[in-house]
């Protein structure tokens, strides 16, 4: 069989970037760290095998098998379940509930007959059985190790032979010949790549939970989402119940899914209708109050868009919003200002999405810019109308994606009447709906603006 052996020309390596460099150097000249250079070594000692070339037409197809969880949430995220021998990366803020989402899961994996080692390199076992207690996670086919050596994690593995291996968290494992501190590039490079290599070499599911930095992005090198399957993200407001878990990488299936979580004392319960979780509290005949039937993924949600609009006390009027992005707020404001004839030079605006959320797609315009308008006027739009379109610099309306899923969720849940864009397709029967080509045209339409304005 030809063998190949490969020499490496670049002895040390960055522990902050991974870059390599062919000499110590004090500083880092990619990330420009100072001391973070350690040497590797200097040659590879494996030689590479080379592999059966055949023709794609010789492989069998076939969608990948796949093994549930027993959370439907998690399953409806990864396209029914963990496909065996996949490695799974889990990222979310700092007490966000990552562990309690991979303890929970660990159960439902061994309630549904799967065997499950959790290993967790940041608590020891006895931390781990109090939150255990607290959940009911108390079961015999669910193992734990306090092991923070990736040597160790595989020696467990290849003993209790798990379905399901998580380790909790990958930042705080180390590779025993790696001489780089737990944490650093190297390091975590070095663990998610031999984590990578043994699961598919055992045919084991593995979910590895990763820390995110301050700008949400997980920590470690870049190359850490490349080498795994599926990466997922838990997110939320810390002050609020609602955690969302979004797909941002999926090798085996869609990356439009989402699913949703309230956070309870008891653990993270799926929700099953979220829509009517985050409308159960609104308040009727409020002005600044609006509507929108958005999308999180696939899965369509009704959230409430509030605007409050008062005098300002300074020379800079403020532009407040939450959960919204900035900049779309102040482009609306010079549109609604510009084409509208909205006067708001001299007023604070406050926009929030209720429950939480974030929503960053353009089909909340439109909504926006309505509540605003109503805050502003005193007149409220409706509690059985739903408002959704894209607004442009021009003041146009225009149509945005999967509006037959927004308009059948807002049916669903007994709203009677749509504001949409003029060339939205047919509404369900039973909704009316007000199709508007221009953002002045939305404001007459809806008697927002009082007459002769």
């Amino acid at each position: 069989m030809p063998t190949r052996t490969a020499t490496r020309t670049h002895p040390y390596t960055c522990g902050s970037c991974a870059a390599t460099h062919a000499k110590w150097v004090g500083r880092c000249t990619s990330c420009s760290a100072w001391n973070a250079l350690v040497e590797t070594s200097a040659s590879l000692a494996t030689v590479a095998q080379l592999g059966a070339v055949q023709p794609i037409t010789e492989l069998e197809s076939g969608a990948a098998t796949t093994v549930p969880t027993g959370m439907a949430e998690a399953d409806r995220c990864l396209g029914g379940g963990m496909v065996p021998g996949s490695v799974t990366l889990l990222g979310g803020e700092p007490g966000i509930g990552k562990s309690t989402f991979t303890l929970q899961l660990a159960a439902a994996r061994v309630r549904a007959g799967g065997r499950v080692l959790l290993v967790s390199a940041e608590e020891s076992a006895f931390q781990v059985r109090l939150r255990a207690d607290r959940l009911g996670a108390v079961l015999e086919d669910l193992w734990l190790a306090g092991d923070a050596s990736v040597e160790a994690i595989l020696a467990h593995a290849d003993r209790l032979q798990p379905d399901l291996l998580i380790v909790d968290s990958v930042q705080t494992v180390h590779l025993a010949a790696d001489t780089g501190s737990p944490g650093s590039a190297s390091q975590v490079r070095g663990c998610a790549q031999r984590l990578v290599v043994e699961a598919k070499a055992r045919g084991m599911a593995t979910l590895l939970v990763g820390h995110v930095t301050k700008d949400g992005s997980l920590a470690g090198p870049k190359l850490l989402e490349h080498v795994v399957d599926t990466v997922l993200e838990l997110t939320g407001d810390r002050h609020h119940a609602l955690r969302m878990l979004r797909v941002v990488k999926h090798r085996f299936g869609r990356t439009d899914e989402v699913g949703l979580f309230e956070m309870r004392a008891d653990g993270l319960l799926s929700v099953d209708d979220p829509s009517r979780l985050f409308l159960a509290d609104r308040a009727p005949d409020v002005a600044g109050s609006v509507v929108l039937p958005t999308l999180e993924g696939h899965r369509p949600l009704l959230v409430e868009v509030q605007a409050l609009v008062v005098r300002a006390t300074t020379q800079h009027p403020r532009r407040s919003p939450r959960g919204l992005d900035p900049r779309r707020l102040a482009l609306l404001l010079a549109v609604l200002e510009r084409r509208a004839g909205v006067d708001l030079g001299a007023l604070d605006v406050y926009a929030t999405v209720v429950g939480g959320v974030h929503v960053a797609e353009p089909a909340a315009d439109l909504p926006l810019a309505l509540a605003v308008v109503s805050a502003t006027t005193g007149r409220h739009l409706g509690d059985d109308v739903v408002v959704v379109g894209e607004v442009g610099l021009g003041g146009e309306v225009r149509q945005v994606a999967g509006m037959e899923r927004r308009l059948q969720e807002s049916h669903r849940l007994g709203f009677r009447k749509a504001v949409i864009p003029a060339s939205a397709p047919d509404p369900p029967p039973g909704l009316e709906v007000v199709r508007v080509g221009t953002l002045s045209e939305a404001v007459r339409a809806t008697g927002l603006m009082p007459p002769g304005t």
